[in-house]
């Protein structure tokens, strides 16, 4: 099986995926204007898609107070340092950087609604490459 998306009840869908279009370079699949704004987006491989949306048959989770390690959404970034930059000048706010032994690099920060993004550039990437198209 492979995986489709993932679905997070949000406090604020339609600007929420504005920003990650922006900022993260995702791209708006499917979206309803209307509650609960159901909107998936896809990553730039058009492989795998987040669903957020605000369903009231459910509270948000305080994404805020929750530990990043609880729950994060992990984009592979070629410059972290960049990347991170970039994303603070947009809104989003650190909670932390690590370098490991591997060589990897790992930022964990958080976007402007309180959710948990990390930006992984991994010492031995962890994904297959994808194909090369002919």
């Amino acid at each position: 099986m492979k995986l489709e998306h993932f679905a997070l009840n949000v406090e604020a869908p339609l600007a929420m995926a504005i920003w990650y279009v922006e900022h993260l370079g995702l791209q708006v699949v499917r979206q309803m204007e209307e509650a609960p704004y159901t909107t998936f987006l896809a990553d730039d491989s058009g492989r795998i898609m987040i669903e957020v949306y605000r369903n009231p048959a459910n509270e948000v989770p305080p994404y805020r107070e929750m530990n990043p390690l609880l729950v994060h959404l992990a984009f592979v970034s070629e410059d972290p340092d960049k990347d991170r930059a970039r994303l603070l000048q947009a809104g989003a706010s650190l909670a932390s950087d690590q370098k490991l032994e591997d060589g990897s690099h790992l930022v964990m920060l958080r976007d402007p609604w309180g959710l948990a993004v990390q930006l992984c550039k991994r010492g031995v990437p962890m994904l297959k490459a994808e194909e090369v198209k002919a």
